[in-house]
């Protein structure tokens, strides 16, 4: 199974989602069963590491997201990946405009999906320590969801 988290830049929410569900899955066995990536809708970050602030607190709950590099999603992910999650509704939009008409990829909005009270994960890039720290619950509550979602499918 090909997993692939969506965020604006690739270096705050989707790269965090990456890291916390490598690490579900190497605690569930299942790590060489899935693939995991992260991409975002825009071409800034490209290249480049996930934000310092996005490091520092997921490295405080035992994530190193120092090895990622940003890149920007395109249309042949939809091949590439089973399942395509948005971490907000501007990206979802973004993704559904990109999507090949044929594209058998499954796209949804990644807390809609897995059961959290939001919809969306905010984007903590313009605001303090404590968004990184609430991007990081989400995560990792709704990555457990999927863990389980994955643990069906394999």
């Amino acid at each position: 199974m090909r997993v692939l988290f969506v965020c604006l830049g690739n270096i705050c929410r989707s790269p965090t989602a990456e890291g916390v569900l490598r690490h579900q899955l190497q605690v569930a066995g299942l790590a060489d069963q899935v693939h995991v990536a992260s991409a975002g809708t825009g071409d800034w970050h490209v290249g480049k590491a996930p934000d310092a602030r996005t490091c520092r607190a997921a490295l405080s709950r035992g994530y190193d997201l120092s090895a990622q590099r940003a890149q920007q999603v395109s249309a042949r992910h939809f091949a590439e990946y089973d399942l395509v999650l948005a971490m907000d509704k501007s990206n979802l939009a973004h993704l559904q405009a990109l999507r090949p008409h044929a594209a058998s990829a499954e796209l949804d909005l990644f807390l809609r999906r897995y059961g959290a009270a939001l919809d969306e994960v905010p984007d903590p890039y313009y605001g303090g320590a404590d968004g990184f720290e609430q991007v990081l619950d989400l995560i990792e509550a709704a990555c457990q969801a999927l863990v389980v979602e994955i643990k069906g499918r394999l």
